[in-house]
């Protein structure tokens, strides 16, 4: 039982540092090279992730400067951050990339908050989901006559208060997140 719900704890782990990199990646004020952990490039017929793919400056609070490693890919680069999520215009130089970040106007700060309402519940979900699988682990051991019904009670006590603390930290950043967008 305890390898079940440890194994819940780290899962649910996971779900959270996922929840906290979908937050990274969303812009709040400035500008920063976490936004791009999630663009993918189609680096000679592989999908590559540009942070392997190149090097990342911040030269001001809107401006950051990629600078890839292969000048011969410069061209899938730029394409990928153009069809990003990410609302800028790459400009090329030919020997690195600049994404002007426009400033955030109110509508689009309500935008990303509901972005990140939505990535929220997606990690919720995810715990819950852990939480559901980790629960009928435990009740097939008490069917199959492994464990009594009263330690899959205390057992299942145990996962309730994780997968809260989970949720709860999740919430958290969630409140960090829109306090962070809201701040002008």
């Amino acid at each position: 039982m305890n390898d079940i719900l440890n194994e819940a704890d780290g899962k649910m782990d996971k779900s959270v540092e996922a929840t906290r990199e979908e937050f990274a990646a969303l812009r709040a004020g400035r500008a920063n090279p976490a936004m791009f952990s999630k663009i993918m490039v189609d680096y000679y017929g592989t999908p590559t992730p540009l942070q392997s793919l190149a090097s990342f400056t911040a030269q001001d609070a809107r401006v950051i400067l990629v600078s890839p490693y292969d000048v011969g890919a410069m061209g899938n680069v730029e394409r990928a951050i153009r069809d990003s999520d990410l609302g800028v215009n790459p400009a090329n130089d030919g020997k690195m990339i600049r994404c002007v970040f426009p400033e955030l106007t109110e509508e689009r700060r309500k935008e990303y908050i509901k972005v990140a309402r939505h990535k929220a519940e997606e990690g919720r979900v995810a715990v819950r989901n852990l939480r559901r699988h980790a629960k009928q682990q435990l009740e097939k051991l008490e069917k199959d006559g492994e464990v009594g019904q009263d330690d899959v009670t205390g057992a299942e006590k145990r996962l309730d208060s994780v997968t809260k603390k989970h949720t709860d930290t999740i919430d958290d950043l969630l409140k960090h997140k829109e306090s962070e967008l809201l701040e002008v």
